[in-house]
């Protein structure tokens, strides 16, 4: 593995930013599009495998319906095999509606993601109910979860576009946003769906949010790389304030409700631009390399995060 790092420089635009907090997606995000069953033992490895690199928010798995996605299917089982390892605040998981929340309540969990929508063509979707009716959905989830003492984060996907109604207007997501987090949610995430996202739009949203209330200390971005465009969004909503950013080990990921979705940001690709700006992270990025290319293995298929095919030689 070649082992040529990135010199920091820090830019004067992101000087004074210190920690960036990675949040995780591979397990969950990043597998739970993919068409053959991960088996339980291999997800679990991969999620020792991300811990052991330095990643310390991990979103594990999702206790959603079987029926809609299938690779999910295990994720009792999957938590069972984490033990303490796959509890506590920094490793979410998702849940759809109070079915699923009595599940993960049921494996001890310590944090918990709701996965809303900006617009009403995915929400009937990926709900399959109006927007006004899924905050309705979400309201009992997050308030028993709030009376658990559980840390709570809302997802709001299709923020900078919609492959049924195109481009979403920032105060429709703003009023998106500000619908979950009035339920008391601690942490909102910018999802940008099918990748169509731009710098300009991320600016103006994040604008936006700040004049409802919703401060960039309470905001983490997740962006896809449909269009290239998921590092630049990322370092404007850096430059923006933002501190958490999504990501997904070796570029994994897209979604089963959109087709138009392709990979999320890379962590391995985030963690370059980062370390050569000087900011920290606290993840070994040669160690997670190393768990893009094993997990690559299992998938049959190459990572498509670049930085992973230039540091370990593969194509």
């Amino acid at each position: 593995m070649t082992t040529g790092l990135p010199q920091p420089i820090t830019s004067s635009a992101l000087e004074g930013v210190g920690e960036v907090t990675i949040y995780e997606v591979g397990p969950r995000d990043g597998l739970q599009n993919e068409k053959a069953v991960v088996p339980t033992e291999v997800k679990a490895e991969f999620v020792r495998r991300l811990v052991a690199a330095g990643l310390r928010t991990v979103e594990t798995t999702s206790f959603v319906s079987p029926r809609w996605v299938p690779q999910l299917a295990d994720a009792g089982e999957l938590l069972t095999d984490l033990g303490d390892l796959g509890r506590g605040r920094t490793r979410p998981v998702l849940v759809p509606n109070e079915k699923g929340l009595d599940r993960a309540l049921e494996h001890g969990v310590g944090a918990v993601a709701i996965f809303g929508s900006a617009t009403e063509s995915f929400a009937q979707r990926n709900l399959g109910r109006s927007l006004a009716e899924s905050v309705q959905m979400f309201a009992p989830v997050v308030r028993r979860s709030l009376d658990a003492d559980l840390w709570v984060r809302a997802y709001v996907s299709m923020c900078f576009g919609d492959p049924w109604e195109g481009p979403v207007p920032v105060t429709q997501v703003a009023d998106a946003c500000e619908s979950l987090m009035d339920l008391g949610c601690h942490q909102l995430s910018l999802g940008d769906t099918i990748g169509t996202g731009t710098a300009g739009h991320v600016e103006a949203l994040l604008s936006e949010l700040d004049r409802r209330g919703i401060g960039v200390e309470r905001i983490g971005v997740h962006f896809h790389d449909t269009y290239g465009q998921a590092l630049a969004n990322t370092l404007t909503a850096l430059r923006a304030g933002v501190r958490v950013v999504d990501a997904s080990t070796g570029g994994l990921g897209g979604c089963p409700y959109a087709k138009s979705a392709t990979g999320n940001l890379a962590t391995e690709d985030l963690l370059w631009a980062l370390r050569g700006l000087g900011i920290e992270t606290g993840v070994d990025l040669e160690a997670l390399v190393e768990t893009s290319v094993w997990m690559a293995d299992q998938l049959g298929r190459p990572a498509p995060s670049r930085v992973v095919r230039a540091l370990s030689g593969t194509s």
